[in-house]
Parts: structure tokens; C-alpha cells; sequence
């Protein structure tokens, strides 16, 4: 029998969009070819598309699970291709099996929640909608007071963890997460290189030509200072009072924020631009085959 490489099980993955242990069991039948492996795959269970996998899924839902206590979360965040088979029913289970085990396994790491139980009905799925679904990452929040917020449309979702104060007041930060998204908790949890960077961007600026260093100095600082309270979570106006921070709200309420978490469906994933006519096209001149 010829052995099974990580690589082979890869190529097998992004052509069937199949889980890792099926794309390795099949290969392992098939002696290590991959064309056999999909024809066999596709005898067995009605495999619709090769290459589902390769088709971009960053549509789909976010969805949270907090405990009773407030003092642990996770929130999961599954892809399909369209918008549509986001509001598929079955989708919409399969959503909320995944953040059952997660929460049931207080486990972050996708690939083994899939190999307890839920690459079955993940690939059971991708036959019945006929798209590439995929569990895509995992947050597990522990410790403190944890509030949960989901927006309506179930595409961004906010765990927010504070140290004192009540689950109220934790919902409210994560509601303001969601809306505004800033990007660390304290000014000073800005990471160095996007100081850096940032300093860079104001330095290139057509009011920086020509003034002396210890000018843009100056004018440097003041935009440094401002590009830090607009990102940090404490610094914000609170969305529901704008009178007060989001550090004040917490302050008053006895209590400090720890971390937040925030998903929001498809970000940092490059979508294509589908040539719906080109791809009809090509259909047809397939079929003419």
C-alpha cells in the first residue's frame, strides 16, 4: 500500500471539500490515487462537485453559547457558499451542533471537534445543499463575567469579558463591540507594529512636507493619541450614551474589561467575483462536449 501523504490528503480535501478522515480513508482504499479516491467517492456517496472546497464559502452565520453562570462562552463562526443555504434550515442546526460540542468539549481547535463527530454532518450536508460548507474557527472565553451579543442577521458576534461588575453591563460591551469594532481594549494593548505603521501613513501626508522634525513631531503625537482612542474599546463614546466612555460605563459599574472577542462572518476572506454569463457558458459549451 502506498503511503498516504499530508499533501495528498490536502489535494484530495480541496478538490472534494471532504473532511480530512474521509479524504485519508478513501486514499488509503484507492492505493494512494486521487483520481480513483473521487470515483469511488463519488459511487459511494453521490458526490456532486470535485471541487467544492475550492469554491470560496464566506457567507454564513456566527453563533454563541454562554453558561448559566456567565463565567464561560464560545462563539463559532461556520461558512457556507451563498447567503441562501446560510438560512437553510439544516445549516442552521449544524451551526448550533457545532457550538454545542464546542462548548460541551471547551475545545478552540476546529479539526478535532470535526474528528469527534461532526465531519459526518458536515459532509452529509455538503451532499444535500450541494455547497462547501466549512467550520472555520472557534473562541473559548473563560473566567470573569462573560456577556454575549449577536446581531440579528446572526453575522457578527461579540463575547465580552469583564473582571467584577454583572452580565448586563458585560452584554452592553459586547453589543458596543459589534457596532463600533474597535480593535484592543486599552490603548496601550496597540500592537507596536500598527503604531508603527500608522506613524508611517501620518508621516506621508501632504501637510507633513516640508515642516521641521520637531513639528511633525508634535503633529505626530496628537494624531498617534487620536488614532488610539478611536480604536480602543475604553476610549470609545459608549454607542447607547455617547456622554460617557466605555471605560467610565465599566468604571462606575465596579468592574474592568478583561477581553472581548468579536466574529463577524466571511472577514479576511477574499472573495471571487463570480462571471455568472462566462459561467454559463462554459456550461453550455461542456455540454456540447
Amino acid at each position: 500500500m502506498a503511503a498516504i501523504s499530508a499533501s495528498l490528503v490536502k489535494e484530495l480535501r480541496e478538490r472534494t471539500g471532504l473532511g480530512m478522515m474521509e479524504c485519508k480513508k478513501a486514499l488509503a482504499e484507492a492505493d494512494g490515487s486521487i483520481d480513483l479516491a473521487i470515483e469511488n467517492l463519488r459511487k459511494a456517496s453521490g458526490l456532486k462537485a470535485e471541487k467544492k472546497a475550492g469554491r470560496t464559502a464566506a457567507e454564513g452565520v456566527v453563533a454563541v453559547k454562554v453558561a448559566d453562570d456567565n463565567s464561560y462562552a464560545v462563539v463559532v463562526e461556520v461558512n457556507s457558499e451563498t447567503d441562501f443555504a446560510a438560512r437553510d434550515a439544516g445549516f442552521l442546526a449544524f451551526a448550533d451542533k457545532v457550538v454545542a460540542a464546542a462548548f460541551a468539549a471547551k475545545n478552540e481547535d476546529v479539526a478535532a471537534l470535526m474528528a469527534a463527530g461532526l465531519e459526518d454532518d458536515r459532509q452529509a450536508l455538503v451532499q444535500k445543499i450541494g455547497e462547501n460548507i466549512g467550520v472555520r474557527r472557534v473562541s473559548v472565553v473563560e473566567g470573569g463575567v462573560i456577556g454575549a451579543y449577536v446581531h440579528s442577521n446572526s453575522r457578527i458576534a461579540v463575547l465580552a469579558k469583564l473582571e467584577g461588575g454583572s452580565e448586563e453591563v458585560a452584554k452592553d460591551v459586547a453589543m458596543h463591540v459589534a457596532a463600533v469594532n474597535p480593535r484592543v481594549v486599552n490603548p496601550a494593548d496597540m500592537p507596536e507594529e500598527e503604531v508603527a505603521k500608522e506613524k508611517d501613513i501620518i508621516k506621508a501626508q501632504p501637510d507633513m512636507e516640508g515642516k521641521p522634525e520637531n513639528i511633525v513631531e508634535k503633529m505626530m503625537v496628537g494624531r498617534i493619541n487620536k488614532f488610539l482612542k478611536e480604536n480602543s474599546l475604553t476610549e470609545q463614546a459608549f454607542v447607547k450614551d455617547p456622554e460617557v466612555t466605555v471605560g467610565q460605563l465599566v468604571k462606575k459599574a465596579g468592574a474592568t474589561i478583561a477581553s472581548f472577542v468579536r466574529m463577524e462572518v466571511g472577514e479576511g476572506i477574499e472573495k471571487e467575483e463570480a462571471d455568472f454569463a462566462a459561467e454559463v457558458a462554459a456550461q453550455v459549451e461542456a455540454s456540447r462536449k
